[in-house]
């Protein structure tokens, strides 16, 4: 059902805490993993690429161990935007991201909402 998911991944632990289900899904339906990460200007911990890198590698590495395939991306600029493109760009099946404990329905500015409205396709937030 989902040849490919697209995990886009940050410094925040519920990024950390999402990968366990990105990677339950992934070997649910035998998917591909595509690790995003965006480097953004207006956000301290992910505007040094390199620690963005390391971020990347570590992540990967953990998905390796789980035996699931995983490519990984990198790009720069704001993360809803970028999401809905790569996501386009690889046509990709679903979005799987957390959310900062926002309430999607009064918090229209976080990533996970604007991610919801701009997606392709679909996107399973993980509270």
């Amino acid at each position: 059902m989902f040849e490919t998911v697209l995990f886009p991944i940050d410094q925040s632990r519920q990024a950390m805490e999402t990968a366990a289900k990105a990677l339950e899904l992934a070997r649910a339906h035998n998917s591909k993993l595509v690790l995003l990460s965006v480097v953004q200007p207006d956000r301290p911990e992910m505007q040094d690429p390199e620690a963005v890198a390391q971020l990347l590698e570590r992540t990967r590495q953990q998905v390796a161990q789980a035996g699931v395939p995983c490519d990984v991306v990198e790009r720069h600029g704001q993360p809803a935007f970028v999401i809905g493109d790569v996501a386009d760009e690889l046509n990709v099946d679903v979005i799987v991201m957390g959310t900062r404990g926002v309430n999607l329905d009064s918090d229209r500015d976080s990533t996970a909402a604007r991610v919801i409205q701009l997606a392709p396709c679909p996107v399973l937030v993980v509270p």
